[in-house]
């Protein structure tokens, strides 16, 4: 075909062909069995994209068609599981349930439910992107949409059989990336890296909207079953729980979601006894990869789901529960064994300072006022906690590095090992060096993110980045205002400037460079799973450094003929210790509470499966924005009241400030539970009685559009 330049496939990769995030599980090029619909097979270089397009679409693959397992129940029936089960215990769950069911209905309730939680397409506005162009000696450069170039530059080097030191991965910026370009994008990179190698020629690519969709995975869908309870008054007891998410058709970050899931089972809640153990199901589907929360949002929502349940079956109102059973005092441990600080544990203050804040009470009454004056419409309002967990749970990749140098008219350029992605890191680090320099913020740069500059960074993920590469942005500017002592020391008051201060270095042959490098301390990250500790997890370690906090409130109306619902308001209450910029923080959680708001209500991803046996099996129906209903402007509340926890400063990040890109995912469970009050309310309407004060229990999974 004219204007082709190639085909290239399995038997044309230099080096290996099998690459994978943390085991290689996974072929650049499949080779001889294709696990999912969308898995690539090979990758037609072309003078122009469209000639590229019309090529691939006019090439014709021959199967043999293989019994497909499709979801996770499918994989729980077929005992197709990958990877070790990760398990917590804690507390004596047997004794604990053995007291309530024989002290009967007088002594609580124990109850056994299912949590149904789908998936979620990332939606970036830029898809993955890559151009590489080839270097002298084999080596190539890499201009990737990627939040994590140190892997896009050591699998270009593993897949292409060259020296990761000939590679070089930069990225000024992307169009977002929400954990979908932290793995998947390397894959992307990886087939073009092949044909430029095999060219010699500049490749690039950018794939369309429904492929980039089918091809690069999404927010695993999670399963659990659980046995949970609690006393008469509302105290919980135990929790056993089984959780399963559809990993996919290989491991990439399914076992670290699954463990951060396991961590955040609890919220923000004392169990006095928990068993749990997570499953990585092996579908035929993409492989499921990282997305914003990481596995906490979906074990916040097993955990709530359980409450709810409780309270319903105790004839309480669930806030009341929630509310009973906060962490509080010195003795708060969580399940996996690590202590809540309490100096920095805000969840109960904050509940109290958000209700007044919002009116609750008299809105609550309100509430009820117009449901019983309404028919086919109804109002819900509920409020829920969030606790989220700050650190990468691979203890290895809390580490991070940074460039600093100060040129002689006193500007500073700032190099550091974090990707920009649209959440204003790198206004942060700019932010950290001025403040530290003493100089305005228009004086500092921040350079690309690239492998030659900083190397073996960790990706930008788990919301560490600010932590990580401020830190380390710190360090570098301290060392350097070190170096500056001495002339400081020599220059009169009258004469000192910034400005004057490095001249004046210069000239003193001063070093004006630095590299800067932060780990969280030892002691405070890292978890075990293979240490047998019994009950005692706190042996296995701490896998946090922190918790960033909130509480939110929602109010929502529902139409009970159409099921169509509106957010009426929304109240936030976030502790970010002693924020950088707040502007940018406001905004990542509004933003946050509106990407959760559409997990939990409108965005249905559609597979090929026994549920929808009218699209292909394996296949996505809703590979677009005319069949996935992301948030728009008329989803988001009428009333959405940010605010800032005061009088919260965190010792353990820079300048006291606290992670904010993943911890306000959470809240947007408080208008998915408004919208079951808003359910109860009309369900109580058809019963025509009250089935307690809590209302009968009933199931509502997510994405609630059925």
């Amino acid at each position: 075909m004219e204007g082709v330049e190639a085909y290239f496939g399995a038997d044309d990769v230099p080096g290996s062909n099998c690459i994978g995030p943390v085991v290689k599980d996974e072929e650049c090029f499949a080779s001889e069995f294709v696990h999912c619909v969308g898995q690539v097979i090979g990758i037609i270089v072309a003078e122009t994209a469209t000639i590229a397009r019309t090529a691939a679409n006019k090439v014709k693959v021959e199967y043999e068609d293989l019994e497909p397992i499709l979801d996770i129940k499918d994989a729980i029936a077929a005992n197709s599981y990958m990877a070790d089960v990760h398990r917590i215990e804690h507390g004596d769950v047997d004794a604990e349930e053995a007291a309530l069911r024989a002290g009967g209905a007088a002594a609580g309730a124990v109850v056994t439910g299912e949590v149904n939680v789908g998936g979620q397409e990332h939606f970036y506005l830029e898809t993955n992107a890559t151009l590489v162009m080839p270097q002298e000696d084999g080596g190539l450069e890499m201009f990737t949409s990627t939040q994590n170039c140190a892997k896009a530059q050591n699998f270009a080097a593993h897949v292409c059989g060259v020296d990761a030191n000939k590679v070089v991965a930069r990225i000024k910026r992307m169009g977002g990336a929400f954990g979908g370009k932290e793995t998947r994008s390397v894959f992307v990179s990886c087939a073009v890296a092949v044909a430029a190698t095999h060219t010699q020629r500049p490749v690039r690519i950018m794939l369309d909207r429904d492929v980039d969709m089918q091809t690069t995975g999404q927010r695993h869908a999670f399963h659990a079953r659980y046995t949970a309870g609690a006393a008469a008054d509302g105290t919980l007891k135990f929790f056993k729980v089984d959780v399963y998410n559809n990993a996919g058709c290989s491991l990439d970050l399914s076992a670290a979601v699954m463990d951060r899931a396991l961590f955040h089972l609890d919220n923000a809640y004392q169990w006095p006894a928990v068993r749990a153990a997570g499953y990585l199901c092996r579908t035929n589907m993409p492989s499921h990869t990282a997305f914003r929360g990481f596995g906490g949002p979906q074990g916040m929502m097993i955990c709530e789901a359980a409450m709810e349940h409780l309270a319903a079956a105790l004839g309480l109102e669930a806030t009341a529960v929630r509310e009973r059973n906060f962490y509080r005092g010195e003795e708060a441990v969580t399940h996996y064994g690590m202590r809540v600080p309490v100096p920095t544990w805000h969840v109960p203050r904050m509940h109290g300072e958000l209700l007044t804040r919002c009116d609750y009470d008299a809105r609550r009454a309100a509430v009820a006022e117009y449901n019983a004056a309404h028919r086919y419409r109804k109002r819900g309002i509920s409020w829920v906690p969030t606790k989220f967990g700050i650190n990468f749970t691979a203890k290895f990749m809390n580490q991070g590095g940074a460039l600093v140098h100060v040129y002689t008219d006193g500007t500073v350029l700032v190099s550091h090992g974090g990707t920009e992605m649209g959440q204003g890191l790198h206004t942060k680090m700019a932010a950290v060096a001025a403040q530290t320099f003493g100089i305005p913020v228009h004086m500092v740069h921040v350079a690309e993110t690239a492998t030659d500059k900083v190397a073996n960074a960790s990706p930008t993920a788990a919301s560490m980045s600010t932590d990580l590469y401020g830190m380390a942005v710190l360090d570098a500017c301290e060392q350097i205002l070190e170096q500056l002592r001495p002339v400081r020391e020599k220059m009169a008051s009258n004469e000192f400037s910034w400005s004057a201060l490095v001249q004046r270095a210069y000239f003193e042959r001063v070093n004006l460079s630095a590299q800067g490098f932060y780990t969280v301390p030892g002691d405070r990250c890292g978890y075990d799973w293979n240490l047998n500790v019994g009950a005692d997890n706190a042996r296995r370690g701490q896998p946090f450094n922190y918790f960033t906090q909130g509480v939110a409130c929602s109010e929502v109306e529902v139409d009970c003929l159409t099921g169509d619902f509106r957010v009426v308001r929304s109240d936030i209450l976030m502790d970010l210790g002693k924020s950088i910029n707040p502007a940018i923080d406001i905004g990542q959680i509004e933003g946050g509470f509106v990407q959760g708001l559409g997990w939990l209500t409108t965005e249905e991803a559609i597979w090929g499966d026994k549920s929808h046996p009218w699209v292909r099996p394996g296949q996505l129906f809703s590979r677009g924005p005319g069949f996935y209903k992301i948030p728009a402007a008329n989803d988001v509340p009428r009333d959405l009241r940010v605010h800032l926890l005061s009088d919260a400063p965190n010792p353990f990040a820079v300048h006291s400030s606290k992670a904010v890109g993943e911890p306000p995912y959470f809240t947007a469970a408080s208008a998915f539970f408004a919208i079951k009050e808003a359910c109860r309310a009309a369900r109580q309407d058809k019963a025509g009685a009250d089935a307690g004060a809590g209302g009968a229990h009933f199931e509502l999974h997510a994405p609630a559009t059925s």
